[in-house]
C-alpha cells in the first residue's frame, strides 16, 4: 500500500508542476485516475460477490451509451472512445486475471499514470 501512496504522491508533485500545460481529451487528469482507480476496486469486489463479467461489461457498456449523451467536457472519466476502451479493457482485466482489489488499483493506476505521462 505504502508504494500505491508514494507513486499518487508523486503523481501530485508532478500534477502541480504541470498544471499550466493542457491535455488532450483522452489523457486523464490525476484526479480522474483516482477516481476510477475506486472503480476497478468496485469491479473487483464485484467479482468477488459473484458479479460475472459479462454482466459488469454489459452495465458498463450501458453506462458508456447513457454517458455519451452528455457533451465530453461534463463527463467524468470516459470522454472518448479510447477512455472507454481504457476503462472497459481495466474492467476486463479485473475478470480475466483476478487479484486483490487494492492488486487491480495498483496496476490501473500505473497504467492510468503512464497516460498522464507521469
Amino acid at each position: 500500500m505504502r508504494t500505491v501512496y508514494r507513486l499518487v504522491l508523486n503523481a501530485v508533485i508532478v500534477a502541480a508542476l504541470m498544471a499550466s500545460s493542457a491535455a488532450p481529451a483522452s489523457v486523464p487528469t490525476l484526479a480522474a485516475c483516482l477516481e476510477a482507480s475506486d472503480f476497478i476496486v468496485n469491479a473487483a469486489l464485484s467479482r468477488d460477490n459473484g458479479m460475472t463479467r459479462q454482466a459488469f461489461i454489459d452495465r458498463l457498456n450501458g453506462d458508456f451509451v447513457a454517458i455519451r449523451a452528455f457533451p465530453s467536457e461534463l463527463r467524468w472519466f470516459v470522454r472518448d472512445e479510447d477512455d472507454e476502451r481504457f476503462l472497459e479493457n481495466a474492467a476486463e482485466h479485473v475478470f480475466d486475471a483476478p487479484s486483490a482489489p487494492a492488486v487491480h488499483r495498483r496496476e490501473f493506476l500505473q497504467a492510468c499514470f503512464e497516460r498522464l505521462g507521469i
